[in-house]
């Protein structure tokens, strides 16, 4: 799927706005310079970052109201899928954070929220403090086991998990819930066939 056929869905199914798909070829254009140097998304994929990329994140808008509140993006590397939610984000008191341990990667990730004036805010580490957000979002931070942990003893309660998983994904998501308090299931992803989205709400 090119770069054409991914903006049509983005404003069409998901309501990106022309400004957002703006800041979206932007964001392309400062990624793709800086993984010349740094190799923050596989060389392989660089010619359908639309696609493997940005479409991947932008699909998690369909479980996020951004009405009030905030979400955290646990690993957000290069910025899928957070920079890509705060992208899209156009409420003033909805608050994306940007959970990134390499500062390279984070200094990039504070580079593109001055040059595209997006709300986003990062942090260094997760395990650093407390998380406070209605939502935790994840596309390769850990496997799910440690997600449902900084879920339990660090992320205030209740939240939503939203977790970008491969085809793996029932697999981990039996042995991560198996004894713990959370409803959830499995979505399939837009982008691949054999990848899920995991849903689950922390029960209280």
């Amino acid at each position: 799927m090119q770069e054409l056929e991914v903006i049509e869905i983005l404003q069409k199914e998901f309501y990106f706005t022309d400004q957002s798909i703006d800041k979206l070829k932007m964001f392309e254009i400062e990624l793709l310079n800086a993984n010349k140097k740094h190799n923050f998304i596989a060389k392989s994929t660089e010619g359908s970052i639309w696609f493997r990329h940005i479409l991947d994140s932008a699909q998690l808008v369909k479980y996020i109201n951004f009405k009030q509140g905030s979400l955290s993006d646990l690993g957000s590397g290069a910025g899928f899928p957070g920079l890509v939610l705060a992208i899209y984000n156009q409420n003033f008191n909805f608050h994306v954070k940007l959970y990134e341990k390499s500062p390279v990667k984070r200094d990039f990730l504070n580079g593109m929220i001055r040059k595209l004036k997006i709300r986003a805010v990062t942090y260094s580490n997760v395990f650093d403090g407390d998380i406070e957000s209605e939502y935790l979002v994840s596309r390769a931070f850990k496997k799910l086991n440690k997600i449902i942990q900084v879920s339990r003893e660090i992320a205030k309660k209740p939240h939503k998990l939203i977790i970008l998983k491969g085809q793996n994904a029932q697999e981990e998501a039996n042995k991560a819930f198996k004894s713990q308090k959370y409803s959830y299931k499995l979505e399939s992803s837009m982008t691949d066939k054999k990848s899920k989205i995991v849903i689950a709400d922390t029960l209280q």
